[in-house]
């Protein structure tokens, strides 16, 4: 523990100022680096050099470009209190509660299958790998299932209920 002290210790203002450069914000950085002294106590027995500096910096770099990613394609945040008061609560109207519910009952009428990938990936938001993860399956088969699910909602939707008038596909949303 005092070797790892040691060695650790020193590097924090680095590895601060490091991930400070890489996210260009505070308080990210330094959960980052937080993160990364965690990793670095967990693991400490499975280093391999000596100088563990460049070990300790690949970790923090590593969890840097994930967070980095992570945030790409969350296609950025904004603090609640950032957001304009008007933005924040906007009542449905009429037509969008209705195709809403459309949404929802067609997502009901998928197989089960077919609705717990389109509810991870378009819903949860996962990667098609973290899917994959969750389902224990295999990531061709995420891309398939979800390719189907989307087609078979859509279909669903483009169908007329019985009893509907009128001729051309049924959608209750006009643009």
């Amino acid at each position: 523990m005092d070797d790892l002290l040691s060695q650790v210790e020193p590097m924090i203002p680095a590895l601060r100022r490091y991930a400070r450069g890489l996210l260009r914000d505070r308080e990210t950085a330094d959960d980052i680096v937080q993160d990364c002294l965690e990793r670095i106590v967990m693991n400490w027995s499975r280093r391999r050099d000596a100088d563990a500096r460049s070990w300790v910096f690949a970790i923090l770099h590593n969890l840097a470009v994930n967070r980095i990613r992570q945030e790409a394609r969350r296609a950025g945040t904004v603090a609640i209190e950032d957001m304009p008061e008007a933005t924040g609560a906007v009542t449905a109207g009429q037509e969008q509660t209705l195709f809403g519910q459309d949404v929802l009952a067609a997502i009901e009428r998928l197989a089960p299958d077919y609705r717990s990938i389109l509810l991870l990936v378009s819903v949860e938001d996962l990667s098609y790998a973290e899917a994959a993860t969750v389902l224990d399956v295999p990531i061709g088969t995420v891309m398939s299932r979800l390719s189907r699910a989307r087609e078979q909602l859509r279909l669903i939707l483009e169908t007329k209920p019985e009893g509907a008038a009128g001729a051309g596909p049924y959608i209750r949303r006009v643009k």
